[in-house]
Formats: structure tokens, sequence, C-alpha cells
């Protein structure tokens, strides 16, 4: 794996976990009954969103640290999950 090559996993990776803990423990304005007039009752009351991009960070570092030396040790090649043959010389 290149250098750029884990950036870009690393990228994909904080991203992906970014989406899935952003709803986490979120309440809205609905919620709370706090609307501020001109946005929809299920805006956010509070993201923490500090918060979790630390969360973010800290759980992207170990799937990237676990998925980098899978990758570098050559458990799992690109010949491995080439399917449709594309791959092979």
């Amino acid at each position: 794996m290149s250098l750029t090559g884990g950036i870009i996993l690393f990228a994909v990776i904080w991203f992906m976990i970014f989406f899935m803990v952003l709803p986490v423990r979120l309440k809205t304005q609905g919620d709370v009954d706090e609307v501020v007039p001109g946005t929809p009752a299920g805006a956010p009351h509070e993201a923490h969103l500090g918060a979790k991009v630390k969360i973010t960070t800290v759980v992207t570092i170990v799937l990237w640290a676990v998925i980098a030396a899978v990758l570098l040790s050559g458990i799992i090649t690109l010949e491995d999950i080439d399917f449709f043959g594309q791959l092979r010389r």
C-alpha cells in the first residue's frame, strides 16, 4: 500500500465512521421542546460535533491500523478479492 493509498483508506474509513456516529445520542429541538423559529423540529438541539470528531478519529485509527496491517502483511491481497479476474496477469 502506498502513502496515497493509506491516506485515502484513512479518509474513507473516517467519513464512514463519522456518518455512523452522527445520529448517536442526538437530541432534536422537537425532543426538548425548544424549536428555534425558522428551523425544523428535527434539527439538532446540541450536536456535540467536537466529541463525535474525537470518537471518530480514535475508532478510525484503530480500524485503519488493523486493515493496513492485514494488507501490508499479505494475508489478503488484491488477487484474493478479484472476483472477476480483471487483475490477473
